[in-house]
């Protein structure tokens, strides 16, 4: 059995308030249109992926997605800027 905490009734200190950083939830439930591609990957690719994604409890293709995703971005701000 877990060790219950005990709570009292003490002074917390100096509290500071921070600035709200998270992602509104419509921000969170944002989803980018898709495309479905079919595309032909080296068998080494995929293992790689499938342990990582299983190491991290995530789906393969969505991790190549946002390796690609990553890479468009990295890209545009490289020929913007």
């Amino acid at each position: 059995m877990k060790k219950r905490t005990k709570y009292t009734d003490e002074p917390l200190g100096r509290i500071r308030t921070i600035d709200d950083f998270l992602p509104s939830p419509s921000e969170l439930a944002f989803r980018e249109e898709q495309v479905k591609v079919t595309i032909g990957l080296s068998k080494t690719a995929v293992t790689f992926f499938k342990k990582q994604a299983s190491r991290h409890h995530s789906h393969y293709q969505k991790m190549i997605r946002h390796l690609l995703d990553a890479y468009v971005a990295h890209h545009q701000r490289r020929s913007t800027g």
